[in-house]
């Protein structure tokens, strides 16, 4: 397996804050690697929300995790003031695949790296189903 390339800047589409908290960190004094995946997860969710297109108790269609990596280049801790890049790796009929890179604030170069995989699903039924319209329109905005 190749190693994987720690991404600058210029691969990622839009930028979130993230604030590391106080439980983030491990014995190690750094952030825990199981973190990182919240963090990815906080991003994404809230890009969907600040955009208008999840409600989060009432939205028909709801993006599941069934994949995610990550890679890490470099250690965060609490107080660290973070940025998630964001960036759509593949966009499918009923999933999408994000990039997501982990930066200190105004860092050119992610602490860590990785991606996940959305399916969308009737929150009814819980089959997959089409990315709605509006959704993939935004959507096709983060491709890189």
């Amino acid at each position: 397996m190749a190693k994987a390339q720690r991404p600058n800047r210029d691969a990622f589409a839009i930028y979130r804050p993230i604030q590391t908290r106080w439980m983030d960190n491990d014995v190690y004094g750094h952030v825990n690697n199981v973190v990182y995946y919240s963090y990815f997860d906080t991003a994404v969710n809230g890009w969907y929300v600040d955009e208008g297109l999840l409600d989060i108790a009432t939205s028909p269609v709801i993006g599941l995790v069934v994949e995610t990596a990550c890679s890490y280049f470099e250690s965060v801790a609490f107080p660290d003031a973070l940025e998630a890049g964001i960036a759509v790796e593949r966009l499918g009929t009923s999933s999408v695949t994000y990039a997501v890179g982990i930066f200190k604030a105004g860092a050119p170069c992610a602490a860590a790296a990785g991606r996940f995989t959305h399916v969308f699903v009737s929150r009814e039924n819980g089959r997959p189903v089409a990315i709605p319209d509006e959704m993939r329109s935004a959507l096709e905005h983060l491709a890189k």
